[in-house]
Parts: structure tokens; C-alpha cells; sequence
């Protein structure tokens, strides 16, 4: 990488960056060891990486997954898998800063993991996720499992055709930034609309532009989505909105998947960090206990459940599966807050149960 020893000034991490943060290194911690359990190499790419620290000393998302791996306490137990990081950052000031934090990591962390090999480059994305699979088609080769993190300012740096390309994968993995605010802007302006269409991969975004409020809003989130689903195909989609303290929608965070373990614990990380179900942060509900400590309130999910399984015996894991891919709960919401709550009320029974409130594997739940 050239390196250009030219000053970076640090910046303040808001907190909706903080939730972002939080939410990847939430879902990191999870995804490293189920996937290391059958690969035996997984690529981790941040394509724009930032200089990898804030003004305040909190690591940026290179350093957050750099950690998340080494400092995990399955970590002993993954020596057969190779981690390959990637993190691209196209100012060179900032790749060099982040560079430098990443020799500083290895320094405190002697001797440093064998199967972890990390790489910082400072080119565009388009430029580099070019590169990168254009020699792979060279060689007839294909990805190792790959989670890319694609998180720029703006809508200029990710269209839909590199999105594709990169995700053509079968064990790809997305979590990709989605501009919501300039878009909503711009989608009827005409003075961007070569970037809109890129960035969509279609130009119906147009059509946005026939609409206001909420409904424009909808139109551009569900658009993307479609794409996403469409261009990329991805059969598993989650999105999660962010906001900043004046309650303006700034940008969404769409995770895609063909998996639905992976989807799973992402929803689970997402719940997290939106315990009201809502899919959304915003930064003027930061740090405030009341509103993280609340209850998940799965009455939407007991109804859904009574209405969609009416009549039917089925299994416990069935439950858990249509859950996880086609209701916004996760599968850690099913047994004890769902169906131990309808079975207390009686709204469901089991024909096999060895102790009632439980729902091991094989448990025959009855909806009447």
C-alpha cells in the first residue's frame, strides 16, 4: 500500500454508529465460530474501513472484528481455520492510521494467531472488489465464505452490479449500508439519477418521487430490498433502521443471507439492540436503561402462531424455522416467552412434553 504519512483528525462516533458497532460485533461473535466449524477458510471484508479508531478511543469496525475473533473464547478451538481480513479504506491517510493500529494489535498480542492473516489496502471499492474477482474468475476460483461489511458515505460507492458480483457466492454473506436520507432527497431531483440508478440497479426509484412522506420513505427501503432479493438473490433479508437525535432517518442497514441460522442471529442481535421490536436505533434513546432493559413483547408472535398453525400438530423445530425466516422474531423468542406463556394460558398443549413450560427437540406442539 503507499503510504502517503499524511495526518488524520479523528472524529466523534455518534451513537447510532455505536449501535452499528455494537450489532456487528454482536453478529462477528457468532458467525466466526459456526462457520469455522465447517470451513477451513473465512473472509472477512470491511470495504470501507475508516482510520479504525474515533476521537474518543473507541476502535472503529476493523479493530471491533479483529477482537471479536482473537479475544473470543472459542478462539483456541479454531486453529484449522484460516481468517482472512480485508480491510479497504480509500483515503490514504486514514488506511495508513489504521494500518498503524493494526501493527499495534499484533505488537500486544505476541506471538500473533498463524491462521490469522490480516491485509489493509487503500483503493475505491469499485475499483478493488473489481480487481479481486475479476482474478478469481481468471483462475476458475471461488470465495471462501465471506461476510462483507460495505459501509460508505453516500450513494455513489456501491452499486448494484458490484454488490452482485461480490455476493455471487454460495456462502456470501451482506451487511451493506443503505443511504436513506439522500436518497429520499434525491430520487425525484434529476441531478444524480446515473448514481440512483446504479445504486438500485433499475430506475424505479423515480417513482419515489411521485410520493412523499412515509409512503416515499416505504418505497425506497422496500425498492432496495427487492433488489437486493432480486439482483443479488438473496433469499433472507433483514433490514434496521437508523436514526439520528433529531429523529431524521438517516441511513438503513440491510443484513443479507442465505441461511437461515445466519439470519437468525442476526435478528437476535438486532433485538438486541432494539428490544422493542421495532428493527430501528435512535441516538436520542442512547444509554437510556429504561427503554434497553424492556421486555420483548411476544403477543404479535403468539397470535401469528395460533392463526398460521390452527389445526395442526406439529414439532417444536418447525416452529422455530418459520419463526426465524418468516415472522421479525428470532429464535430465542419461541420457547420460553412465546409457547410457555400460550401453554400457561392454555392456548396450546403437547402430546409429548416430558415437563410442561419445556420444548426440547421433538416436542409435538397442538394448536387448536
Amino acid at each position: 500500500m503507499a503510504r502517503g504519512r499524511k495526518a488524520v483528525e479523528l472524529w466523534d462516533r455518534p451513537p447510532h454508529t455505536a449501535a452499528k458497532h455494537q450489532l456487528l460485533q454482536e453478529y462477528l461473535g457468532a458467525w466466526f465460530p459456526i462457520l469455522a466449524k465447517y470451513n477451513r477458510r473465512l473472509f472477512y471484508y470491511d470495504a470501507f474501513a475508516g482510520p479504525g479508531r474515533y476521537k474518543s478511543g473507541d476502535d472503529g469496525s476493523p479493530l471491533i472484528a479483529l477482537k471479536t475473533l482473537i479475544e473470543h473464547d472459542y478462539f483456541t478451538s479454531m486453529p484449522r481455520t484460516e481468517f482472512v481480513f480485508l480491510f479497504n479504506e480509500q483515503d490514504p491517510g486514514c488506511a495508513e492510521h489504521l494500518e498503524g493500529l493494526i501493527d499495534e494489535l499484533k505488537a500486544t498480542n505476541k506471538p500473533w494467531p498463524a491462521n490469522v492473516r490480516v491485509g489493509v489496502t487503500n483503493n475505491t471499492f469499485i475499483e478493488l472488489t473489481t480487481d479481486l474477482l475479476d482474478d478469481l474468475d481468471s483462475r476458475a476460483a471461488k470465495l471462501a465464505p465471506t461476510f462483507a461489511f460495505v459501509d460508505p458515505v453516500g450513494v455513489k460507492a456501491t452499486p448494484m452490479a458490484v454488490l452482485r458480483r461480490l455476493t455471487d457466492f454460495p456462502k456470501g454473506e451482506l451487511l451493506v449500508y443503505f443511504a436513506h436520507e439522500a436518497v429520499f432527497r434525491f430520487c425525484g431531483a434529476g441531478n444524480i439519477d446515473q448514481a440512483l440508478t446504479d445504486l438500485f440497479g433499475t430506475e424505479e426509484y423515480k417513482d419515489a418521487g411521485l410520493l412523499t412522506g412515509s409512503q416515499r420513505s416505504q418505497y425506497i427501503h422496500d425498492l432496495y430490498k427487492r433488489q437486493l432479493h432480486e439482483v443479488c438473490n438473496f433469499p433472507y433479508i433483514q433490514s434496521f433502521a437508523m436514526y439520528d437525535h433529531r429523529g431524521k432517518r438517516l441511513y438503513d442497514l440491510f443484513y443479507c443471507t442465505r441461511e437461515p441460522i445466519g439470519l437468525d442471529r442476526m435478528k437476535g442481535a438486532m433485538w438486541k439492540i432494539a428490544p422493542s421490536g421495532d428493527f430501528s436505533f435512535r441516538d436520542r434513546f442512547a444509554n437510556q436503561d429504561v427503554i434497553f432493559g424492556a421486555e420483548v413483547d411476544t403477543t404479535p408472535l403468539q397470535s401469528h402462531l395460533l392463526t398460521h398453525f390452527s389445526g395442526q400438530a406439529v414439532t417444536i423445530e418447525a416452529i422455530v424455522d418459520h419463526v426465524i425466516v418468516a415472522t421479525p422474531y428470532a429464535s430465542g423468542h419461541v420457547k420460553r416467552a412465546t409457547l410457555a406463556v400460550m401453554q400457561r394460558s392454555g392456548l396450546i398443549s403437547s402430546p409429548n412434553q416430558k415437563r410442561k413450560g419445556t420444548f426440547t427437540d421433538g416436542t409435538i406442539v397442538i394448536f387448536p
